[in-house]
């Protein structure tokens, strides 16, 4: 069940969490908790992705579980691992005081007492406020066989412990999955989600984040933040800045209390924008001074 009934309710409620959200990806939205199937978002690199995850669970009022990929991520990671640590303190004490019957201790050390959950495993669990958000985030940047192994564990929502058994969640988790395509994600891995890409907004909607994300932001200021950003977008960057880094612009430019933009408030504010040393080096000089004028000639009316 979900607790939105229709895709206006979906924008409504990511909305009053601080995320706008377009028609096509609230579609989206909708279809993932009304059919249980997981979403999969894929886009650059700060437009927002992650994001979503976060504040469906915030409107929902469910758990987030987060697993963070990254290269060498592994099942046992991401599942569950022993607590080795503890093992080894429960052998040695039962040595010490000569109750170290092996059968016994065997089933001991393999409980639920030793065992440390990962991310999957706790999406399996039963939550009292209902199935969690599960956000498997930055999916590119693990390998195949981790795939394979997510496939199989988002078709039954079930993972196999040896010592301990099956474990089946009770109810699916609402499952989130981004990638920065920094690599394709294996055919068969989409096949099981709906797919939106998240593309950079246009100005109006990058205006309404930043309003929804940053509202004690001037409207001027909030225009030429984000008329500069996108500007910033058509130049040959080796980052782009997302939507994630004009929010965060504007709010250092509040901070020291800008009430519009200049060539010398961008060179000294540019490391909230730009993260790579060589874009920095491209805006100096006269070149920031150029594409503010640019991106004011194109502020619409």
């Amino acid at each position: 069940m979900t607790a939105f009934n229709s895709i206006d309710a979906v924008q409504q409620g990511l909305a009053a969490q601080g995320y706008v959200c377009g028609r096509a990806l609230a579609t989206l939205v909708f279809l993932s908790l009304r059919l249980g199937r997981p979403l999969f978002l894929e886009g650059e690199a700060g437009t927002g992705k992650t994001e979503i995850a976060k504040t469906l669970a915030q409107a929902l009022g469910r758990p987030l579980i987060r697993l963070q990929c990254y290269e060498g991520l592994d099942a046992a990671s991401a599942v569950y691992e022993w607590n080795f640590a503890e093992q080894m303190i429960a052998i040695r004490t039962a040595e010490a005081t000569g109750t170290a019957e092996r059968g016994a201790l065997k089933t001991e050390l393999f409980s639920q007492d030793y065992l440390i959950e990962r991310p999957l495993l706790q999406a399996m669990r039963p939550h009292p406020q209902g199935a969690p958000v599960l956000l498997i985030d930055e999916i590119d940047r693990t390998d195949e066989p981790f795939e394979a192994f997510l496939l199989e564990a988002l078709s039954d929502f079930q993972v196999t412990i040896p010592e301990l058994g099956t474990i089946r969640a009770p109810e699916p988790p609402i499952v989130i999955l981004t990638s920065n395509r920094t690599r394709e994600v294996h055919d068969a891995l989409k096949r099981r989600c709906l797919y939106h890409w998240v593309d950079y907004p246009s100005f109006d909607r990058e205006i309404e984040i930043l309003q929804a994300r940053a509202p004690e932001a001037a409207e001027t200021l909030s225009r030429e933040v984000v008329a500069f950003v996108q500007k910033l977008r058509t130049e040959d960057l080796f980052k782009k800045p997302g939507v994630a880094e004009t929010i965060d612009w504007a709010k250092c430019l509040l901070a020291l209390d800008v009430i519009s933009l200049s060539p010398a408030v961008i060179a000294d504010t540019l490391g909230a924008v730009l993260k790579y040393q060589d874009d920095i080096a491209r805006l100096q000089g006269s070149e920031a001074k150029r594409l503010l004028d640019e991106a004011r000639a194109g502020l619409p009316a």
